[in-house]
Formats: structure tokens, C-alpha cells, sequence
């Protein structure tokens, strides 16, 4: 098992890579140069609840390879009851699902709680069904992914869950949300 130490160390140098939800922001400007190093002022005290939001960022970046980024190259991501999508080809396309379906998608993250395994990453996910074939219908559904990493602080498993029920009732037309 990695030290805790070697976790926050892993996840400031992963977090310096991965970029945020705001795609005009100018990288440049927040992020250091391969020559710099970071002000260790500047290091956030939580690199596992900002891991957390710059996934969370991901998934509303219209930017399906942003949610891959996070996994291991064999890392899996499953989705209720679906089969695991592994590997970031199979990762990216699940993403694309989503961002398809809600165009106008937003996730986020309600907390991120640590566990002896990995973390716990609750979320939010509220959209438009405009995508093609859409309801047009509001959707407002909450669920969680149970995380385990690998030895580089990426995501090596997700386990997901979110009440279909409720998302499918949400989706159908002729039902006020």
C-alpha cells in the first residue's frame, strides 16, 4: 500500500496535468512550465477533493478523452448493472454517452469521502435530454463511484451507481420535472 505521502504527492503532480472544466482558461497562466517548480504554498492541502472537482470538470467538458485521462490505461469504469468499459477507448466512449444525451450536462461533486481501498466520489449530474433521439426532458439524478488507484494515483476501478429508476422516470415525456 502507498504511504499517504506518496498519495498526495502522486495526486498534486496528476492534478497539475489534468485541466479544468473552463476550456478558454490560459494554461499558461496557472499552470507551471516543465522548468518550474510549484510554490509549495500554492499546493492544495486536499489533492484528493480537488482530484474529486477536476473529475467532476471532466465530465461537463463536452471532452469525453478529459474523463479517460483519470484511469490507468487498463483502468474500468461500470455503470450500474452495465458490463465494465475497460481501457480509455472504452472509458471515452461511456463518457460520450452521457455527454451526447446532455449536451448541457453539468456533474457535480457532492463530497469525496476516502476509504481503506480507495475513495468514495458522490455526484450530481443535471441535464437536458436534447441529445439525439431526446426527451427534452430535465434530468436531476444523484449517485456515486467507489474508486480504487493504481500505484500512479490514477483510477484503476470505478464502480457506479445512480437510481435508473428515477432517471428513467425523469426522462419520460409527459411527466413535469
Amino acid at each position: 500500500m502507498k504511504s499517504s505521502t506518496g498519495l498526495v504527492f502522486t495526486f498534486s503532480i496528476l492534478l497539475i496535468f489534468i485541466s479544468a472544466c473552463t476550456p478558454s482558461a490560459d494554461k499558461s497562466k496557472t499552470e507551471p512550465s516543465a522548468t518550474q517548480r510549484p510554490d509549495p504554498r500554492s499546493v492544495n492541502p486536499h489533492p484528493l477533493q480537488e482530484l474529486g472537482n477536476k473529475y467532476a470538470a471532466a465530465w461537463c467538458s463536452q471532452k469525453p478523452e478529459q474523463v479517460a485521462a483519470f484511469f490507468a490505461k487498463d483502468g474500468s469504469l461500470k455503470v450500474n448493472d452495465a458490463a465494465p468499459a475497460v481501457g480509455s477507448e472504452a472509458i471515452t466512449k461511456v463518457a460520450q454517452g452521457f455527454m451526447t444525451a446532455f449536451p448541457d450536462m453539468v456533474v457535480t461533486m457532492d463530497s469525496l469521502i476516502p476509504t481503506d481501498f480507495g475513495a468514495m466520489f458522490h455526484w450530481t449530474l443535471t441535464g437536458t435530454n436534447t441529445g439525439p433521439n431526446g426527451t427534452g426532458k430535465k434530468v436531476r439524478v444523484s449517485g456515486f463511484e467507489l474508486w480504487q488507484f493504481n500505484n500512479e494515483g490514477l483510477i484503476n476501478q470505478s464502480l457506479g451507481h445512480f437510481d435508473a429508476d428515477e432517471y428513467n422516470h425523469q426522462l419520460k415525456v409527459g411527466v413535469n420535472n
